[in-house]
């Protein structure tokens, strides 16, 4: 597979997955068997990352995950994401702020030889992020 066509089937996670909440692009890009690593896995593979995604867009509706720097060597490809979002539901014990919050997110993935990714890690600023939606707002600033 080229640096391109990687690239591209990780954009989709990006894009699809994450921003559209499109769950069969799971099952489509990666393994059954896929590792997915991650501080907020409870859940491992697929499965996992699927309801990760599902709790992610249930707190933040309007989740947008977008791509700001993208490597790709070999079988691996790694992007840094920025994501944002307006927390209208529940996270992680967190009820509903109504704040647009953005925190970034750096996947590391590798694709086995049938095309599907066999290894997905997630490192995400979790700390920025609950920063942000536990800060008491700055009159005429931001939290």
């Amino acid at each position: 597979m080229s640096r391109d066509e990687l690239k591209i089937r990780a954009r989709r996670i990006a894009e699809e997955l994450l921003t559209q909440g499109d769950l069969a692009v799971a099952d489509e890009l990666l393994d059954p068997d896929c590792r997915h690593h991650a501080s907020y896995a409870n859940t491992p593979g697929v499965d996992g990352l699927k309801s990760w995604v599902v709790t992610l867009r249930r707190s933040f509706p309007d989740l947008r995950a977008m791509v700001e720097d993208e490597i790709a060597e070999g079988d691996t490809v790694v992007q840094r994401l920025v994501l944002s979002g307006t927390h209208e539901g529940e996270f992680g014990g967190l009820q509903a702020t109504g704040r647009h919050v953005t925190w970034d997110l750096v996947e590391i993935l590798r694709v086995g030889p049938d095309g599907k990714f066999t290894h997905h890690r997630s490192i995400w600023d979790e700390l920025g992020l609950l920063r942000q939606l536990t800060t008491d707002p700055v009159p005429g600033g931001t939290p």
